[in-house]
């Protein structure tokens, strides 16, 4: 019995001799309160365990889409539906404006890009009538095309110096100035640089493969050489990321999220004995661990529209709090403990999250399938609101929140508050329904506001670069790699967000980024980019 008691994970059965059981009916009502108290709290650990374990598969293997059986979700709509149908129904939201509809079929390419018309004329023998013999007349041409591709080729750009001189007074040499090079005594022209950027930061490719498709294309550069002009580009336009910075943190309502990044610590000393306590078989000297940063990234509102990334060494509250010292307005994020202390100040205000409510509850599927099903069918409702409030304005918008989103978050209010008495604190059902309680304040804040977004999925969507490209690149070499990396994200993410080619912005910046007046810089910003005209 003891054991049973102190130990309630002990997942072996109990087992008691009945033959020395004692006559005390109070001592055996209490044995009896024990056990069951033991019992129930080996169970609610193996439900536990179950929940964790069935996420992480789903996590490892399943699909990361949080998708729900139509026909299930209807069952708890219709009994949602029938408490609100005593309530006055709202006026109906005004109408979408139409769409054309989807085209079907093979879709025709592009007009922007480059054509070459191959002319395939009719031979001399067969411009005779074969019936009667007279000559034939061109009545019109047909046109097939092909999409072909041509492989990236690289080039040597010969830049010609002319000097002249004074023959009579055999001196005063005059030569003529050539144009910057983005890096100085370098090689690598704007377009290289741009490439090998953009196919890192926007195409995922880590240095040691580019390594490899440029030596197929008969340029040999050492990957360290690479690495050197990665670091060089991000100095070179860094302003630009420090004016994006300043124009994010002019925004009313600013998203943000983290990520980790592994980063290479300092090489360990060979023969020291951490080396030797870490040491593998397979392991070099001196080799070096990885610890963990991070990347933040802050999204800012539709007058202020760049894409601002951040990177710190750990996740300390300072890395936020730094960015966002001198800034007031509205911040959409997680429920990160970091935050807390700055919505303690007047001029932050919290906006949190309902994708991070829904995941709590979606997860919750397997342990208790009734509770987590009505949970969601509450909160579909409040997302088909923000489907039919999608191109109004931001007054309409916020009106239509409050008449039709604010009755269905009064009956989650209520639902919540009663499902919090009858479920285990510790349960995963228990931690959704604590963690919409806890965060209700910042839930609802969403619906006075036409300007804020149901939830944070603008900076998750941006940090999506920094995910897939991790599982290629797999860790930054230093901190002022993850920085590098940050202003680099900076530029890619923002290009992306004004559906520009991030190759053709980087080209034209890093040519003119040095000879630009910094009293101009915001010319160069993707918001307000103009590509410069070509000769």
């Amino acid at each position: 019995m003891s054991d049973a008691t102190t130990n309630p994970t002990d997942l072996k059965p109990v087992t008691i001799d009945l033959a020395q059981l004692p006559d005390d009916p109070a001592f055996l009502k209490q044995l009896v309160v024990e056990m069951a108290a033991a019992l129930k709290d080996r169970d609610a650990r193996i439900a536990s365990l179950r929940h964790h374990l069935t996420v992480a598969l789903r996590n490892r293997y399943g699909r990361k889409a949080e998708t729900i059986d139509p026909k299930q979700m209807d069952l708890f709509l219709q009994q949602i539906e029938e408490r609100f149908r005593a309530m006055p129904a709202p006026p109906p939201p005004p109408p979408a404006p139409e769409t054309p509809p989807a085209g079907h079929g093979r879709r025709k390419p592009s007009k922007s890009l480059p054509r070459i018309q191959e002319k395939f004329p009719l031979p001399e023998a067969m411009k005779t009538c074969a019936t009667c013999g007279k000559p034939l007349v061109k009545i019109g041409e047909e046109v097939r095309c092909l999409i072909d591709y041509v492989p990236a080729s690289i080039l040597i750009r010969e830049q010609v110096q002319e000097a002249w001189a004074c023959k009579p007074c055999q001196g005063n040499v005059v030569t003529s100035e050539l144009p910057p090079t983005p890096i100085e005594k370098g090689m690598a022209g704007a377009g290289l640089l741009a490439h090998v950027v953009t196919s890192k930061f926007a195409d995922h490719l880590p240095l040691y493969r580019q390594e490899a498709i440029l030596a197929r294309h008969g340029l040999e550069i050492r990957r360290s050489t690479l690495c050197d002009w990665v670091g060089r580009v991000a100095e070179l336009l860094r302003p630009l990321t420090e004016a994006m910075r300043q124009d994010v943190l002019k925004s009313k309502v600013i998203h943000t999220d983290d990520t980790p990044v592994p980063v290479l610590d300092e090489r360990i000393p060979a023969g020291t004995p951490e080396d030797a306590a870490e040491a593998k078989a397979d392991d070099v000297p001196g080799r070096r661990k990885t610890r963990e940063g991070r990347l933040w990234t802050y999204v800012g509102d539709p007058e202020h529209p760049h894409t601002v990334f951040d990177f710190t060494p750990t996740r300390e509250r300072a890395g936020p709090e730094a960015f966002l010292k001198d800034w007031s307005g509205k911040l959409q994020a997680d429920a990160y403990g970091g935050y807390d202390a700055m919505y303690k100040v007047e001029h932050i205000v919290e906006v949190a999250c309902w994708a991070h409510a829904r995941r709590y509850f979606y997860d919750a599927k397997g342990t208790d399938p009734p509770r987590a099903q009505t949970a969601l069918a509450y909160i579909h409702q409040l997302y088909e609101v923000e489907r039919a409030a999608k191109e109004m304005t931001s007054p309409e918008r916020a009106r239509l929140r409050q008449e039709r989103a604010g009755p269905v978050l009064e009956a989650i209010k209520c639902w919540m508050d009663a499902q919090a008495v009858l479920v285990l604190p510790k349960s995963p059902m228990g931690e959704a329904v604590g963690y919409v309680l806890r965060q209700w304040a910042a839930l609802v804040r969403y619906v006075e506001d036409g300007d804020l977004d149901i939830d944070n999925n603008e900076a998750e969507r941006a940090l999506r670069c920094v995910a897939i490209g991790r599982k290629n690149w797999l860790f930054a070499g230093s901190n002022e790699g993850g920085r590098r990396a940050a202003i680099l994200y900076s530029l890619v993410a923002s290009c992306k967000r004004h559906r520009i080619d991030p190759f053709a912005y980087l080209r034209d910046v890093i040519d003119r980024v040095a000879t630009h007046p910094v009293s101009r810089i915001a010319e160069l910003l993707p918001a307000t980019w103009k590509p410069a005209v070509q000769p």
